[in-house]
């Protein structure tokens, strides 16, 4: 049970509460070097989970993946653990088993 479960939020207009996973932090290179989170660089998209979404968010769904840029985002602390607030604007891309590959376009 995360904090979130015990303390009720309630996501106003387009934002988007998320948690990256620990793991998303430190990485390895193709070589087997091991990057810190602190050597990050800034271009580089990040993955979260959603936790909360408001009442105007279309595309994203609770528990969805989702990809965005750490320039756009907010941290926030509640009840001593670090999430993201994001705007629905600001994620560029959502995983989730309900995405269908089908882009409708004609081509």
């Amino acid at each position: 049970m995360t904090s979130v479960d015990r303390l009720p939020i309630k996501m106003l207009h387009d934002r988007v509460l998320v948690k990256t996973s620990a793991e998303e932090g430190e990485r390895r290179s193709s070589g087997g070097i091991l990057i810190p989170a602190t050597a990050q660089v800034s271009k580089r998209l990040v993955w979260a989970e959603v936790l909360a979404i408001g009442n105007h968010v279309r595309a994203v769904e609770l528990g969805d993946k989702v990809l965005f840029s750490p320039d756009d985002r907010h941290e926030v602390e509640i009840s001593g653990e670090s999430y993201l607030l994001l705007r629905e604007r600001d994620i560029h891309a959502v995983a989730a088993k309900r995405v269908d590959t089908n882009t409708g376009l004609y081509l």
